[in-house]
């Protein structure tokens, strides 16, 4: 008999304590709950220094299909590497704790899948409510991002992403900026490593569409626009360097 579930959604957290008591996993339980496919939820706690595992694990207790992984703080690139790595789903999907692009919206991505993708990218129209500062963050670094690496999607950063189990086990081991290992301090969104999992997608050849997502800004947010700006930049150099050596060929 198989057991493995249609759809694994990945879930990194770091200090996710107030989303959490705001009811955010209820809300992906209940959606989820009332599908016909079969799904599991992977909750990868980044190293959290708040409550965030206890509320996490109390809830895993008392929903099927819900599970935390306990890691040490790495950054998100390296968390969300850990569940995908780890999801046994047909489809995998990973997508922000603070719900911003609600859970319904994997039925486009499903969607999708079906007819023939391997790679699938929520794409946010407009950034409803979003600051002014993120918005120009976005347009410059969409362009950087065709500059350096000629990555034509209107927007890699958005943090719903699906993937056929395959191709995503394919995708993750060969990432190089963002490996599993590697410590980090403080919280990091990590904006390189979506342009590193397109990269090397698109240098494995898998068929990729964009799918536009609701997306709603949540306050809280993490994005740090200085560091975060740095550290994307900082990235998008060091996947290049990589590309332009050859780490990346396909073997």
């Amino acid at each position: 008999m198989n057991n493995r579930p249609y759809l694994s959604v990945v879930i990194p957290s770091y200090n996710e304590e107030y989303n959490l008591r705001t009811g955010v996993l209820d809300s992906v339980h209940d959606y989820l709950s009332s599908q016909e496919y079969t799904w599991e939820v992977i909750v990868v706690d980044d190293g959290s220094m708040d409550e965030t595992v206890k509320i996490a694990e109390e809830f895993s207790r008392k929903h099927v299909g819900f599970k935390v992984l306990k890691e040490p703080h790495r950054g998100k690139g390296r968390t969300v590497i850990t569940g995908m790595l780890k999801a046994e789903g047909e489809i995998v999907l990973f997508t922000d704790m603070d719900q911003a692009t609600p859970i319904d919206q994997v039925e486009k991505v499903i969607n999708k899948v079906k007819e023939g993708y391997e790679v699938v990218i929520g794409s946010r129209s407009g950034r409803e409510g979003a600051p002014i500062v993120r918005k120009i963050m976005a347009y410059g670094f969409s362009l950087l991002r065709y500059l350096f690496l000629q990555l034509p999607y209107k927007d890699t950063q958005c943090g719903f992403k699906a993937f056929k189990n395959e191709a995503s086990r394919e995708i993750f081991k060969r990432l190089k900026v963002f490996k599993e290992n590697g410590k980090m301090q403080g919280a990091s969104v990590s904006a390189g490593f979506d342009l590193e999992i397109l990269y090397v997608a698109n240098k494995l050849g898998y068929k990729i569409c964009d799918v536009p997502v609701d997306w709603h800004h949540k306050e809280g947010t993490k994005v740090n626009p200085i560091k975060d700006s740095y550290e994307g930049f900082r990235d998008l150099l060091k996947v290049k360097l990589n590309a332009v050596s050859g780490k990346y060929q396909i073997k």
